[in-house]
């Protein structure tokens, strides 16, 4: 684990580092996975990507980077401010805190956790692999448009495309308003129960929205983009990031020959 200060935030970030098995013996670069909410997703993350390489279809190798909260912060502390593009709505049912500084944590991290990578370990920063699940999601968007480039790949699981009353989409409005091309190959993954039923007619339906979402995305038309999307039957949120983890990294790193 590496202690990461942010000193325009005033925080430390804890970032966690997996190297491939062979890194020591190899002169080689790879391909760097980041992933949010790295006190559950990493180790997850890592023993996926070691079980499907083992008794699946196998993966190339890669750097597993996950980004932590800031030190001494409880996870949902963190990411309620760090993942989220604006700050709670009044009247909102969201639980009381702050919210609304994913600028300044994109920052940090394209500014300070990607040369950090870069710079310590033998990486390929042509492929750069971002994972994310609900507001982690929800934050990689922010990273595909305010920071093209950052990342080559996006994973993103059951986007919160409610926040905000739908704020994501009028920010791809804007985006759209004033760009001609997009750069990144994205993938989206939601639970097929991810909607409302009899028993739960209010819930958000967030198949629907990811649809929406990604159907706005394809409609640009623009160079450089390559966007799917895939409702998976019979996940909720909870149940779903096993799943769209595995899909998604035998997707963006099949074994090469």
């Amino acid at each position: 684990m590496i202690a990461t200060p942010a000193p325009r935030l005033n925080r430390i970030y804890e970032i966690y580092v997996s190297l491939p098995a062979d890194y020591a013996t190899s002169n080689k670069r790879y391909p760097v996975v980041y992933v949010t909410d790295a006190p559950y997703a990493f180790p997850l993350m890592r023993a996926i990507a070691e079980r499907v390489d083992r008794h699946g279809v196998g993966l190339e190798d890669f750097i597993l980077v996950g980004l932590g909260y800031a030190k001494g912060e409880n996870g949902a502390t963190s990411r309620n401010r760090d993942y989220t593009p604006t700050d709670r709505p009044k009247n909102s049912s969201l639980a009381d805190g702050v919210y609304g500084q994913s600028a300044a944590y994109l920052n940090f991290v394209a500014d300070a956790v990607l040369p950090l990578v870069d710079g310590r370990y033998r990486t390929d920063p042509t492929r750069r692999i971002y994972v994310g699940h609900s507001y982690g999601s929800l934050f990689g968007l922010k990273a595909l448009l305010d920071r093209p480039g950052a990342f080559s790949h996006y994973i993103l699981g059951s986007p919160s495309l409610w926040f905000n009353r739908g704020y994501a989409f009028d920010a791809l409005k804007r985006y759209a308003q004033t760009q001609n091309e997009l750069h990144g190959k994205v993938r989206f993954y939601v639970g097929g129960l991810e909607k409302p039923t009899r028993a739960r007619p209010h819930d958000v339906n967030m198949v629907a929205q990811m649809n929406r979402y990604a159907a706005e995305l394809q409609a640009q038309r623009w160079r450089g983009l390559d966007v799917k999307a895939t409702v998976l039957e019979g996940e909720d949120h909870a149940t779903v990031f096993p799943r769209f983890v595995t899909l998604g990294l035998m997707w963006a790193l099949p074994k090469r020959d």
